[in-house]
């Protein structure tokens, strides 16, 4: 067995979907790996589990969306419940990152790429996720850099 690189792991927790992404074992880039179709609180955190052991994950990050003006609204408050769930049952920090604008920015991504709405629909969870990781690791790095 050779040396096992811990990775992060971005979500984008949504009602219907939680889109998935995974840092590659330096930490550097974010790519998009799927998306979670919501059954029930159990079954979610089964199918997170599966992510964490398939990509060995060291930490997770998980969108926070803030409104425009840095307050928190309802969307807010179902993620920061999903994170409070998450870690009392993973031994794994958890860190909500403000997602501001990510959705927007993965509909720009994909409009440009010319995907019809229907292929936008199927890929947007997890281009937001990778865009939240993204966003993350770059932070993480300049932080580094900084010290």
């Amino acid at each position: 067995m050779g040396v096992r690189f811990l990775r992060s792991m971005g979500l984008d927790y949504g009602d219907k979907t939680i889109g998935v992404a995974v840092s590659d074992p330096m930490g550097w880039t974010a790519q998009s790996k799927g998306v979670i179709r919501r059954k029930n609180l159990t079954d979610d955190l089964k199918e997170l589990k599966d992510y964490i052991e398939e990509y060995t994950i060291k930490e997770i990050v998980v969108g926070l969306p803030k409104n425009m003006n840095g307050t928190l609204g309802k969307r807010a408050e179902k993620t920061k419940e999903f994170v409070n769930f998450l870690k009392k049952r993973l031994e794994i920090p958890i860190i909500m990152w403000d997602e501001r604008l990510t959705t927007y920015q993965a509909e720009g991504i994909l409009l440009e790429a010319d995907l019809s709405r229907n292929k936008r629909k199927k890929v947007i969870d997890q281009l937001a996720a990778a865009i939240i990781l993204q966003s993350y690791l770059d932070a993480k790095t300049k932080k580094e850099e900084e010290n």
